[in-house]
């Protein structure tokens, strides 16, 4: 590593310290498959084990005196997303992208035994908002605007994307359902490039964290 610039040797250590937060990450699921309690609270405490994740980054942000950058901006929403056969404002994309998800949930979560869902409320509101922030904040704040600063969008956008898939393959999901995850990742890339904040991808995000819980494929 010394051998590389100061640049690289940078991107070098953020990767580097996001495997040791993986492996950390992954540890601590493990430990916790151990203990006698609720699946539920394994699952919220799996979701703060992603913190793991998140100090390894910041740490290495800090050693290499570098300004900690997440989008943490009010969202601006007059930037269009330009199709190869349309034109759509960023706040509709987000929109119909966050309804058409719901409506897909919506179909599968009828088909399910209605008088267990109260009982998945207040995990499902929890669950879902500590899942979408940590995981949003590592991988289209703190990895998307460190790989931009350094590389390029399109490598930043690739990068983050299918390493978001990948994760959720790590810890037990589908090949399948984690390759919609990269794709649901390469949405959420666009929507807090193009609005310059985090906070639209965090609430999208949300939404279908809803829709996972509800629908049987979380819990």
């Amino acid at each position: 590593m010394l051998f590389f610039n100061r640049e690289n040797r940078f991107l070098i250590s953020l990767f580097l310290s996001f495997l040791v937060g993986f492996v950390l990450f992954m540890i601590s699921k493990n430990y916790l498959e151990s203990f006698a309690i609720l699946k539920e609270i394994k699952i919220i405490l799996n979701r703060f084990s992603l913190s793991f994740i998140l100090v390894g980054l910041v740490l290495t942000f800090l050693f290499f005196h570098k300004k900690v950058t997440w989008y943490n901006a009010w969202p601006n929403w007059k930037n269009p997303i330009v199709l190869s056969f349309h034109t759509i404002h960023v706040f509709w994309f987000w929109i119909i992208g966050m309804v058409m998800n719901g409506i897909v949930y919506m179909v599968i979560i009828v088909q399910r035994d209605v008088e267990n869902l109260p009982s998945l409320f207040w995990f499902c509101l929890l669950f879902s908002l500590i899942n979408a922030i940590m995981e949003e904040v590592i991988w289209r704040g703190i990895l998307l605007s460190a790989l931009k600063k350094h590389t390029s969008t399109c490598y930043a956008i690739f990068v983050t994307s299918v390493g978001f898939g990948l994760l959720h393959l790590a810890i037990g999901f589908s090949f399948f359902l984690s390759l919609l995850i990269s794709l649901a990742g390469v949405i959420y890339a666009i929507l807090t490039l193009k609005t310059n904040s985090i906070y639209p991808s965090i609430i999208f995000h949300f939404v279908i964290n809803i829709g996972m819980v509800l629908s049987g494929l979380i819990i």
